[in-house]
């Protein structure tokens, strides 16, 4: 992203006139070419005059009455080249309009109030950060109203400079959003950190050397190499530990100790003993909360304040700031979610927080947390039940019918009688989120989508297939053109009485089913109705007619979980990663029902289980079942809906995006999703199983956007490494010596390290005691093979170095060697 980089394609201001009605008074610089009365009602809401302030959402380029052309204002207009050879022309780009409405009151005119409205068009789906300039644009235009008002925000928008935000890969989005730390990938940001006085800038700390990862310098154990090397040049004679001891008791209490024990009981929170100008290293605590300074006698701070042999003080390693100092406050990011940049509008430097993770499916603040309290009720479901919305029969959740309505391509309409229009905007753009996965799983919702709608350009929205609208106008309410609609004012949910007519249902499975078709074959017992069923709810619209099996347990297990963590005051990126899991299990879903339906899919890995009768031992993929009879009647529950949603937009999407995800996936040659599952799910696993699945994540995942690929699968909140660490303890060495490599190749990023802090002190324990034993054996030998000419003395003397070298890096000064490679 540059600093010229387009963030404003129009500014529009719109103003009620009490003889023409919403009028649009100004587009600048140029006009859009677009009808000007739709942009007027879609910036001047029905009831604007009884808010003070408003915030509605709309967008441009869905369909071809609110297209324009250019997108980005002084461009020249676009050569439809592919149009000519008789192929499709390519979309435009989506154009998101934030509009600010503000009602002033004043007793002089006719109306006793003035209405207007000012918005700006932008391609950013994070479209909340312009608030700030727009309110400041709308009271500049209050006291001048004049197009310079206009021209000063446009431009203002665009010298917002944002050329060194961190552009984050898909992968890096998930990891980044699934993590609470507030230091996560913040090795992107060294390039914006101030200039160190007495340090050497010419290399950042957190650059790291192309080599092993046993010798690659992180500050995971810079600040234990710091305190050996201090222990190493003092005068006072130590006495080395003997090979046939262990690791003491004493070792566990180094409060805060960077690599394996991670005892926050050495981080004071007042304490600025040495750090009078840096902040702990993103590696040096597992804390995620706000800071907290670790006194001197912490382990991996105990170089601190140590002195060089002039006399002078040495700059601690571990404590360099890696990307923001607290005392010069320089405007760097204190959270690396956001990138933080200023707006300067006249005299006035706004602060601007732009969210790093954002998909182009995420439009705006949303709230899901929001939408699940608004409908939480099944008692509040009314209308027949149809298979492609009720999954689980009468217990289905609100929640899950408006999931299914989504993917499924129904039309929606959010209703607000009485609400502000940028109330029901956001329930439109939570239900997109919803949809699509937050943005990291399924696309195609927002361009369909219209967050604000109203009667002007009523058969232009609801001509569009699937749409799904918020509107304020309770006569939407008897239109015979929605699915479902749902109220916010009352919470209820209401399906269309004559939906089976309009979405007929065949009885049971598609027939042509495929002879080579595996034993998830589906019976009548499992199906959702009979055909009579169908027939007869379509009728009468009595819900009561059709009654489906309430088999899809997996799914009000999910909303009881979200419920849980709602009450329980969890925040709203917990909810977010959670619904993330959950659309990504649909997929997959999908993929195997689609490959049992046709015999392949063309979305997913093919569905096989581990082979290790093959010379090479072949790894299992696609969707597996601990119990294939729980797994086929999740599959009959979910037959109708996911029958629905190949016939969408959102399919062929996902089909691409896997087509390219297989050309482009940093891991290539395996589902590494299956592997993950069978290490946390399975009942049981054979050695030969274990020992492939992490031999061939430790040779797949070496570079770092395959580290980064592999912990975009391992959330958090879900254990984060946990069950691959448990193979530290296998009984089979060549299992613990895999994941040790793994982990190692983990351990080179700082990303990975972060991952690694998460383990519990057992496991990380494990693996710096196996890590330390195995290089320690390994080393030498390939000291001897290097240099077989050297007299025996000085080889003894160097490989007894090599391996000290890796010793210090996994051990304190009173960690010893153990003798044991394996578990205890």
């Amino acid at each position: 992203m540059g600093s010229d980089g387009g963030h404003c394609s129009f500014v529009l201001l719109a103003e009620f006139d009490i003889l023409a009605g919403a009028q649009l008074k100004y587009q600048f610089p140029q006009p859009l070419g677009v009808d000007e009365s739709v942009l007027a009602m879609s910036m001047l809401p029905d009831g604007a005059e009884t808010q003070l302030d408003d915030w509605t959402i709309f967008f441009l380029n869905q369909t071809a009455f609110n297209t324009i052309s250019p997108v980005l204002a002084l461009d020249t207009p676009e050569v439809k080249t592919t149009a000519l050879l008789g192929e499709p022309a390519p979309k435009p780009d989506l154009l998101c309009v934030l509009n600010l409405v503000r009602t002033k009151h004043d007793p002089t005119l006719d109306r006793g109030a003035k209405v207007l409205a000012l918005a700006i068009c932008t391609r950013h789906p994070f479209i909340q950060i312009f608030k700030p300039v727009l309110l400041m644009a709308l009271d500049d235009y209050f006291s001048d109203p004049s197009q310079d008002c206009l021209a000063r925000l446009f431009d203002a928008v665009n010298s917002m400079n944002l050329s060194g935000a961190p552009i984050l890969t898909r992968n890096e989005k998930i990891v980044m959003r699934s993590s609470e730390r507030k230091d996560i990938f913040s090795e992107k940001f060294v390039h914006l950190a101030p200039p160190l006085q007495g340090w050497n800038t010419s290399k950042t700390p957190l650059q790291h050397r192309s080599s092993h990862s046993a010798e690659s310098f992180s500050s995971f154990e810079e600040g234990i190499l710091m305190r050996n090397k201090d222990r190493d040049e003092a005068p006072v004679s130590v006495q080395q530990p003997t090979a046939q001891s262990s690791p003491s008791e004493a070792s566990f209490s180094l409060g805060g100790s960077a690599v394996w024990v991670g005892d926050e009981s050495g981080l004071d929170p007042t304490s600025n003993e040495g750090e009078d100008d840096s902040i702990l290293s993103f590696v040096g605590t597992t804390v995620t909360g706000p800071i907290r300074r670790r006194r001197s006698t912490d382990a991996s701070s105990g170089s601190s304040q140590a002195h060089m042999k002039d006399g002078t003080l040495r700059p601690s390693i571990a404590h360099t700031p890696s990307y923001y100092d607290p005392q010069m406050r320089s405007g760097m990011a204190k959270d690396t979610h956001f990138y933080h940049t200023t707006v300067a509008y006249k005299d006035h430097q706004l602060p601007i927080k732009m969210p790093l993770a954002t998909f182009p499916e995420e439009v705006g603040d949303y709230s899901l947390i929001t939408l699940i309290k608004a409908f939480s009720s099944q008692m509040l479901v009314s209308g027949p039940f149809h298979p492609h919305l009720h999954t689980n029969g009468p217990q289905t959740h609100p929640i899950i019918i408006l999931f299914n309505a989504l993917v499924t391509g129904k039309r929606i309409i959010f209703l607000g009688h009485k609400k502000p229009a940028g109330e029901v905007s956001s329930f439109v753009l939570s239900a997109c989120a919803l949809g699509s996965g937050c943005g990291a799983v399924l696309r195609g919702f927002i361009e369909r989508s219209f967050p604000y709608a109203n009667l002007n350009n009523r058969d232009e929205w609801e001509a569009v297939p699937a749409y799904i609208a918020g509107v304020t106008n309770p006569i939407f309410k008897s239109s015979p053109t929605w699915d479902l609609l749902l109220d916010i004012s009352t919470g209820s949910v209401t399906v269309a009485r004559d939906i089976h007519i309009t979405y007929p249902i065949s009885a049971g499975m598609p027939l042509g089913i495929p002879s080579m078709v595996r034993s998830a074959t589906f019976s009548t017992e499992t199906s959702l109705g009979s055909e009579e069923d169908m027939v007869r709810a379509g009728k009468d619209g009595a819900k009561t007619d059709f009654v489906a099996k309430a088999d899809n347990n997996a799914d009000n297990l999910f909303i009881e979980d979200i419920r849980s963590a709602i009450e329980y005051h969890y925040g709203e990126s917990l909810v977010r990663v959670r619904f993330t899991e959950y659309v990504l299990r649909f997929v997959r879903l999908a993929s195997r029902y689609e490959e049992d339906m046709t015999g392949t899919t063309r979305f997913g890995y093919p569905s096989s289980a581990f082979d290790s009768r093959l010379p090479s031992p072949r790894l299992g993929s696609g969707m597996v079942f601990n119990d294939e009879s729980a797994g086929r009647k999740e599959l009959a529950a979910n037959s109708h809906r996911i029958e629905a949603w190949r016939k969408t937009n959102s399919y062929e999407y996902i089909c691409a995006d896997f087509r390219n995800a297989q050309l482009m996936d940093a891991i290539q040659g395996f589902d590494v999703a299956h592997q993950l599952f069978r290490l946390r799910n399975a009942k049981s696993m054979s050695e030969a199983e274990v020992l492939a699945i992490m031999r061939s994540l430790a040779d797949n995942v070496r570079t770092y956007d395959q580290v980064v690929g592999l912990l975009a699968y391992l959330m958090p909140h879900g254990g984060g490494l946990m069950h691959i660490a448990f193979s530290l303890f296998h009984q089979k060495e060549s299992v613990r010596d895999a994941t040790v490599d793994l982990f190692n190749q983990l351990r080179a990023y700082p990303v990975g390290v972060s991952f690694l802090q998460a383990l519990n002190h057992f496991q990380r324990y494990a693996y710096v005691r196996q890590a330390h034993a195995r290089e320690k054996r390994v080393v030498p030998e390939q000291q001897h093979y290097q240099q077989p000419h050297q007299p025996p003395q000085q080889q003894q003397q160097q490989s007894l170095y090599a391996s000290s070298s890796f010793s210090r890096t996994y051990s304190t000064d009173r960690m010893v060697t153990p003798t044991m490679n394996g578990g205890f």
